[in-house]
Order: C-alpha cells, then structure tokens, then sequence
C-alpha cells in the first residue's frame, strides 16, 4: 500500500486474484477481451508516423533521427494502421516489456500493431494509468511466446483473459486527477535528481579533464603548447604528435581470450562482466579479432567520436573494425584511460572522423595519428591518477546515491498508481 494512512473505501470484497486482493464493493472485476474491441483501419498514409515505446507508450516518431529509427520505415505507408487519440495501441511483439498505451495522438503505426477500441465505460486515460502498471507488464509476459526473448509474441486469446479491476466512471476519473496531481510531484523530485546527476557528471569530467591537462600543483610554472585546444601546460610537460606514442597493431588468431568492447560509460570491459548482453557471443567467428594487451589503447572505430575509446586493463580481442594502438612506455595505463576519455580528446576523434550524419561516422587515421597530445612525468602521471581516483570517488559514490533515491520514488510511484487503481486507497 503506497500509504498505511490513507483513507479506505467504505467495504471491500474479494476480487478472487491473489495479485489484486480485495476491491470496493462497488467495483467491477471484468476481463481485457471484455473492455477491448480489435480495429484495423489503414489508407491513411498522409497522417503522422507514430510509434509504441516501453517508456512512453504511444509517441510521435522523428522519422529524420536515424539514430533512433532502427527498423525499416517503407516508401508506402498505406498497410500502416490508422490509431486515433484515445485509443490503445500495443506493439504484440514487445506487450511483455511494457510497450502499449493509449494514445494521445492520430497517426499510424506498424501493420504488426494492435489496436482497440474501448467497449465499456473507460476513462482512457484511467486505462493508461492501470494498465502500465508493473503488475500488468508481468500479466503480458504469461500471455506471451516465443523462443528467444526479442521476439515474444503476444497470445490474444491469453490476453483477453487477463483481469481488469474496473471502477464506475466517476471515481476513475477521480482516480485520474488524483494520480496526476501525486505523480507530476513525483516527476518533479526524479527530474531534480536526474538535474543534480548531471551537474555530478559535468563536475567528474571537469576534474578529470583538468587533472590529466594542467596538473595538481597550481603554482607551477606554465608555457604555452603551442597548440590552440591544449594551451597553457606546466613548463615540464611535453608535447608530441599522438603517432610517435603510439603504434598500430593488427594481431588476430588469438580467439581463445576473453572478449572484449568499448562502450562510451565504461571503455574496455570484459563481455562476460557486462550484464546487457547485446549479442550471442559463441555464436562469433572471432578468427579475425585482434589481440588487445593490458595497456593497449582500443578504439571503437565507428563510435569513437561519442567516447567510445578507452585504455584496456585486460587481455583480450576486439573486433576488426577497431583500432587498437599500444602506447610507449612514457604513459601509465590508469593516466592513459583518463587521459584518452577526458572531453578535449573525444573532441579530436570527431576531427579525426569522416562520415555523414550520426551513424556512420569511422576513424580517419591519417588525420587523428597527428593529433597533437601533452604528457607529463611519470611519477606525476601516478599522483594524478591517485587524485582522480580519490576525487571521482567522491563524486560516483554522490551519483549512486542520487539514484538510489530516484529508484526509490519511482517505485512509490508505481506503488501509489497501482493502489489507487486496485482501491487500495481512497481518493477522494
């Protein structure tokens, strides 16, 4: 129950579903095939493109962001199925993620769609609030088969068994008020965390970025480095072009290693720590990946300009479309990592890209092995990564707890939605 205090409706009964418990006498316990009536209407290829996403259910699509559009839009739009606002609308293929909702838009959207019309009195939006619950998400994944989890497909006989708790039109749109008003609250608190993480972020990178460019000692003497993007480096530090610290390397047959990828939050990591598990990896012909040694620089050829680049602790093989580079004994690994990450460098592998758009951009590097790089000493390579260390740990321990505290009101969120759905509360 989302608040042992809250007020109670005047007399319960049983619903007869252990997951719902007991519910106003006054409401009705019904079934989805009960509230629901299947439409198919297309020949409306001039309306809006839309589409039914996880987070937000029914959205307009930005059909010019292919970074976002990653399934094939046809020239002919005719076969798409017209939705109208105020109808829900349900991608059969991912219902058990949670990717339904009604809509609050006229458009169309995949043929492989599903799309209802209400046939009882239902507050749409009522309906929205209740059935993205956490509670329906799991209903429709019992409803749902396949053999691999990507491609579930939704049973529409299961689905019309699936119960619906139903409450007299006026108290669901009471409901409604209610749960907008407590929920805006809500959002709200999250978006003033997610506002504090980024500053958190913004403040990491600042530390870094300084740290491994100026140094730790304020007072030391400067000198300009004669390039623009770098400027002022205390006077001992050197600058030379990225290539004579770094050699290409191109050693593959090493397939028994672990295998390894670069993600612009992390930089190299082992695949087998990664819990997001993008690919069936022993399905791969790894004959051609490369050799990566601790120490080596590994860039993600296509997505280095994001930050995709890091210095790898592990041995291990990467994929043949990256770059990997073993840098001289001048750099520490752990200063190379940061050094490589901070924001003025990401900057140049931009530069030293060639590409159109936002997909495909690929390493150029005949123009990045010129990038010019300042380095210090090394025993001052290993106190400012000593500090980077003590400072970023700081931070990251400030970040987890920001999101601790955004985990924790989404989840009272989602807690007072469903009570106030189920009448485990009263609201008004």
């Amino acid at each position: 129950m989302a608040n042992a205090t809250a007020a109670a409706y005047p007399a319960y009964r049983p619903s007869d579903h252990e997951w719902i418990g007991d519910i106003p006498t006054e409401w009705e316990v019904t079934k989805l095939g009960a509230c629901l009536k299947v439409v198919s209407e297309k020949n409306h290829p001039d309306l809006p493109l839309l589409s039914i996403t996880r987070e937000q259910g029914v959205i307009e699509r930005d059909v010019d962001d292919q970074e976002s559009n990653h399934n094939f839009i046809p020239d002919d739009l005719s076969g798409y199925k017209l939705i109208k606002a105020g109808q829900f609308g349900m991608n059969k293929m991912k219902a058990w993620q949670g990717s339904y909702g009604v809509s609050r838009h006229t458009g169309i959207v995949s043929p492989a769609y599903f799309i209802f019309d209400f046939t009882k009195p239902i507050d749409p939006d009522f309906f929205h609030l209740a059935i993205r619950g956490k509670l329906y998400v799991s209903y429709f994944a019992s409803a749902s088969d396949g053999v691999r989890i990507g491609q579930w497909d939704l049973s529409k006989p299961r689905m019309r068994e699936i119960p619906f708790v139903l409450p007299p039109i006026a108290q669901q749109r009471e409901i409604v008020r209610f749960l907008n008003e407590k929920t805006a609250k809500i959002d709200d608190a999250i978006a003033l965390e997610e506002r504090q993480i980024g500053l958190l972020k913004e403040r990491k990178q600042i530390v870094i970025q300084s740290a491994v460019t100026k140094g730790l000692n304020p007072n030391a003497p400067m000198k300009d480095s004669g390039v623009d993007w770098i400027g002022e480096i205390p006077a001992h530090w050197g600058v030379f072009p990225l290539f004579s610290k770094t050699r290409i390397k191109s050693v593959s047959n090493c397939a028994d290693r672990d295998l390894l990828s670069v993600y612009l939050d992390l930089g190299v990591v082992k695949f087998s720590d990664i819990d997001e598990k993008r690919t069936n990896a022993t399905s791969l012909d790894l004959s051609a990946y490369q050799a990566v040694d601790p120490g080596d620089f590994v860039l993600n050829n296509q997505q280095a300009w994001r930050g995709s680049v890091g210095v790898s602790m592990h041995a291990g093989i990467v994929s043949p479309a990256y770059i990997v580079l073993s840098l001289s004994t001048d750099f520490d690994p752990a200063f190379a990592n940061y050094y490589f990450r901070s924001p003025a460098l990401v900057s140049h592998y931009l530069i030293g890209s060639k590409g159109v758009g936002t997909i495909q951009r690929n390493l150029y590097w005949p123009k990045l092995r010129t990038t010019p790089i300042s380095i210090p000493p090394m025993d001052e390579q290993i106190e400012i990564v000593e500090y980077i260390r003590a400072e970023v740990g700081k931070i990251d321990r400030a970040i987890a707890l920001k999101n601790d505290q955004i985990a924790a009101l989404r989840e009272y969120k989602a807690t007072l939605i469903n009570s106030a759905v189920t009448g485990k509360i009263k609201v008004a």
